[in-house]
């Protein structure tokens, strides 16, 4: 690997150490592997792994990628500078870090004076020795080393002398890489820049020229800044960012490189990525929120489902015109899209460009788009919210063209649920038996469910797996029920969404009823349904007028 050059700005992921630290976050070996090569795929140069050593998930991830090898990226291992008054040879930590064989090693050392003294409990000269000493050692090896300066800008501004001299300590024993952490993320980015012009000038750093070291930032997200500090950083001359997928990390989380990459590259020209690697960085966030089990967040800029989504129908209309009136860059060059959102303010804009996302080709001029506004606001006004429950909108739209495909009848279905005392709490154990009507042939089945939805959702996939065994692939991936009247007690209409999963995409259906089994009843189904759609192809669209649609399977 090259070291930087012209307008080259290295992306270290951390995502594997400090990202796994956020509350909620618990990564199996697998889970490790398979984010190391997605990141790999994407084109992320630098993937710290974890510290070897620290615990034995560690130190069989590494030993697994010498199985397993990445592609380009170079893996970097973690550790701490050796322990004070210790020899770093005999150091147990620092020989785990050996063993662990990466070409590249990150070390971080104390920049604080109050860390030094009140932390380790040793003196200023002792802390620059475990510095010289743990990077001389790894040098000595062959390692190639990225020094983190841990509370590097509180230990600028508490005591700017001493932590520049760690700095020297690091760059005399042979470091190639000093970043300069923001640890408790407390810095702003108008300091962040100043310090770092500071720390340009002592060391006389030209990004261009291989002699002098290479800076690079790491930042917190603490005050809600941590991705602008990363920006004003490599305008002032860092050439490495280090951050995680997703903002992920201790407390508030680390930069987020799916905000720091496209503003980089898109906005300050920088180089990050090449441009097909840049083209997976939405599916890549999507994918690796799936492996720790989060669910996206939908406002997450660039990479979040909403990020490019026109809601008011002056807005769709201008977009359809010309994209950029509302969106800041081309989605699609991350791997984004464009969304319309449908609402009751929608226009017949909104109409026209949704249905051209599902394959239909509509005109304002036709008068089943008016249909489908009048409809969409009719519903929206009953408690329907289509802008969160896409996929029962374009059921919707079929049904409106009298193209929606009906994969079985209902005839009925009953819930019985009990409460039952197991020590001191209550246990809930429901039944439901339904009835139901596929091609003409009847069937009755009943499950179990921790609760009546459950039960109801168990039952209802029973009886229809042996016509669409796809249904095994289903699974709900969230529940969400809300009170729309909530005067009305325990009468009121009742909204519920319901997420489900493939296991590859993610869709959101909605029920909307007075009696919640009957708003859940009507989501499940949905959501049933519109994946039966996406499996078998019945129903979809293929950039067809509405005269042109053939008529559905009897």
């Amino acid at each position: 690997m090259n070291l930087p050059s012209n307008n080259r700005v290295w992306i270290y992921d951390t995502t594997l150490r400090d990202g796994s630290q956020q509350e909620g976050i618990s990564l199996s070996l697998e889970d490790k592997l398979k984010i190391a090569h997605k990141l790999d795929q994407l084109g992320v140069p630098f993937i710290e792994g974890g510290w070897p050593g620290a615990n034995p998930k560690d130190v069989q991830f590494f030993w697994q990628l010498k199985e397993e090898p990445l592609s380009q990226a170079e893996i970097v291992t973690f550790c701490s500078t050796r322990r004070p008054h210790k020899s770093a040879e005999n150091d147990p930590m620092l020989q785990a870090i050996l063993a662990a064989g990466t070409r590249w090693v990150t070390i971080f050392g104390k920049s604080w004076d109050l860390h030094v003294k009140e932390g380790l409990k040793t003196t200023l000269e002792e802390n620059c020795a475990m510095i010289r000493d743990t990077i001389a050692l790894l040098r000595s090896q062959n390692r190639r080393v990225i020094y983190d300066a841990e509370h590097w800008f509180d230990g600028y501004l508490n005591n700017r002398d001493y932590a520049l001299k760690t700095l020297e300590t690091a760059v005399e024993a042979g470091a190639e890489w000093l970043v300069l952490c923001d640890t408790n993320g407390g810095t702003l980015p108008h300091q962040i820049s100043s310090i770092i012009q500071d720390v340009v000038q002592h060391f006389g750093i030209n990004p261009h020229d291989d002699s002098t070291p290479k800076l690079g930032i790491h930042t917190h997200n603490d005050s809600d800044t941590a991705v602008a500090s990363s920006l004003v950083a490599v305008e002032q001359g860092a050439t490495m960012v280090q951050g995680t997928m997703n903002g992920y990390g201790e407390r508030c989380g680390n930069a987020n490189l799916c905000s720091v990459i496209p503003n980089l590259q898109l906005k300050l020209n920088y180089h990050c990525l090449e441009s097909e690697q840049l083209a997976k960085l939405t599916p890549t966030s999507h994918l690796i929120n799936e492996i720790v089990n989060f669910a996206p967040n939908p406002h997450a800029p660039f990479v979040g489902l909403s990020s490019f989504a026109h809601k008011g129908g002056i807005h769709v209309s201008a977009v359809e015109k010309n994209p950029l009136t509302y969106e800041h860059i081309d989605p699609t060059v991350i791997g984004n899209q464009r969304r319309i959102v449908i609402s009751d303010q929608a226009g017949l804009s909104n109409i026209v460009a949704k249905a051209r996302s599902f394959g239909m080709n509509l005109d304002k001029s036709d008068s089943i788009c008016k249909d489908i506004l009048q409809r969409t606001k009719e519903l929206e006004n009953q408690g329907y919210q289509f802008e969160v429950a896409e996929a029962s909108f374009e059921l919707l739209i079929y049904e409106m063209l009298h193209h929606r495909q009906e994969f079985f009848q209902l005839k009925g279905f009953q819930v019985n649920c009990d409460m039952l005392r197991g020590g001191d709490s209550l246990l809930s154990d429901a039944v439901a038996t339904i009835k139901v009507s596929v091609n003409g042939e009847g069937i009755l089945e009943a499950a179990e469910g921790n609760g009546p939805v459950s039960a109801l959702d168990a039952a209802l996939r029973k009886a229809l797996a042996k016509f669409y065994p796809e249904i095994s692939d289903f699974h709900l991936t969230d529940y969400k029920v809300r009170i729309l009247d909530s005067t009305s007690g325990t009468d009121a209409t009742t909204r519920v969404l319901v997420e489900s999963s493939d296991g590859k995409d993610r869709w959101t259906t909605i029920g909307v009823s007075p009696n919640i089994l009957d708003a859940s009843y009507q989501a499940v189904v949905e959501g049933i349904e519109y994946g039966l759609l996406k499996q078998t192809g019945e129903g979809l669209f293929s950039e067809k007028s509405p005269t042109e649609l053939i008529s559905p399977r009897e």
